[in-house]
C-alpha cells in the first residue's frame, strides 16, 4: 500500500476539554483554531502518524474573563507559548478502534499521554470527498504540563481540578 495524507474537515471537527470547578460541577472549553493531520497506509490507521495543534489564545469557555485568565501566564500562557502539539508515537489497533500513544506539549513542557481513537468508520460525502471520523477521548493532568494555579475554598478543596478530560470529535479529508 502507499502512503495516503489525511487533513482536517475544521467544519465537522472541535477539540473540547471538560475540568471540575470547585470540585461540584464541570466547566468545558474548547479551542477553536486548531489542525489535525494524519498519513496512514491506505485507509488502514493501524501504522498512522497524527499531528495535531492548537492555538492557546484560541481557548474558548464562554466566559471572557476566564479564557483571558486561561490564556495568562497562570495558565497556558499563550504569548509566550503560543501552540499546545501533539505528535503520535504509536498506534496500536484495539477491535475497531486505536490506542493512540504521543507526545503532548504545553507551555514547553512534553510528557507521553494515551487517548483512545473511537473510529467512527470512512465514507464519502455528496462531494466526492473520501472521510474518515474519530472521537477522541482521554485524560491528563494539567499539574504536568505546569498549569499549577489553584486556590483553596474556604469549605475544602480547590477551585479547579488537576484532571482535565479531553473529547474531541475529528473529520479528516482523505488526500486533500
Amino acid at each position: 500500500m502507499s502512503t495516503t495524507n489525511w487533513n482536517l474537515d475544521p467544519s465537522h471537527s472541535e477539540v473540547t476539554f471538560k475540568v471540575k470547578h470547585m470540585m461540584i460541577t464541570n466547566v468545558s472549553g474548547s479551542f477553536t483554531d486548531f489542525n489535525v493531520t494524519a498519513s496512514s497506509d491506505g485507509d488502514d490507521f493501524s501504522k498512522a502518524n497524527v499531528n495535531f495543534s492548537a492555538k492557546a489564545a484560541s481557548v474558548n469557555t464562554g466566559s471572557a474573563q476566564r479564557d483571558g485568565h486561561l490564556q495568562s501566564a497562570d495558565f497556558f500562557d499563550a504569548e509566550k507559548y503560543p501552540e499546545i502539539t501533539f505528535k503520535s508515537t504509536s498506534v496500536e489497533k484495539d477491535g475497531d478502534d486505536y490506542k493512540l500513544q504521543g507526545d503532548l506539549t504545553i507551555k514547553d513542557v512534553t510528557k507521553n499521554i494515551t487517548l483512545i481513537a473511537e473510529h467512527g468508520g470512512i465514507g464519502k460525502d455528496p462531494y466526492g470527498n473520501i472521510k474518515a471520523g474519530f472521537t477522541v477521548t482521554g485524560k491528563i493532568n494539567r499539574k504536568d504540563f505546569g498549569l499549577t494555579w489553584n486556590a483553596a475554598l474556604e469549605t475544602g478543596g480547590v477551585m479547579v481540578s488537576e484532571e482535565v478530560k479531553i473529547n474531541c470529535e475529528i473529520q479528516l479529508v482523505k488526500g486533500a
